[in-house]
């Protein structure tokens, strides 16, 4: 599975308020091999629902070994957890930031930026992202977060064909 890996940010495109008292409640941890069913489900509903114009090139199953196999086993993972649910997750590799998903019941609570922050934290360089460009939440939401668009392309470097971008944000 190559593609543009990151970022299913919540609709809608606007950033609107973030609801602090449903912040507090979420807990952010390193993944284990035990989330691979949970952190799949956040990927699938997210995909769903901020970019119904991917097609599904994978089944489900395929989805969660590629999850297990790969991103838990090949990338510094981070879980956000709501009680014993796990809303969103981001994996970093090296100072890429390869995946960043929200559940969509967990949008605008500030966990995004949560998750975005560890990621800019831990990520040894400049970090670096890509995005479809027609996710215009995502977009708005690394733009807003600083991040720059450092180029452009038009699909043929991710399985979906999609054309992308990449960002990028500077070590603070």
């Amino acid at each position: 599975m190559r593609g543009t890996r990151s970022a299913g940010t919540c609709e809608p495109t606007t950033l609107g308020p973030v609801d602090p008292v449903t912040t507090t409640r979420i807990s952010i941890r390193r993944a284990t091999r035990a989330d691979a069913e949970a952190v799949t489900a956040v990927f699938l509903a997210s995909r769903a629902a901020a970019m119904p114009y991917l097609p599904r090139l994978h089944s489900d199953a395929a989805t969660a070994a590629w999850i297990r196999d790969v991103v838990l086993a090949h990338s510094t993972v981070w879980v956000a957890v709501d009680g014993a649910e796990v809303v969103g997750f981001s994996a970093l590799d090296g100072s890429e930031l390869d995946h960043l998903y929200l559940h969509p019941d967990a949008c605008r609570r500030g966990i995004g930026s949560r998750l975005l922050r560890i990621a800019v934290d831990a990520a040894p360089n400049a970090l670096r992202l890509r995005v479809f460009q027609r996710n215009t939440a995502a977009r708005a939401f690394y733009e807003h977060h600083g991040f720059v668009a450092v180029d452009h392309d038009d699909g043929t470097r991710n399985e979906e064909n999609e054309p992308d971008m990449t960002y990028q944000l500077g070590k603070r």
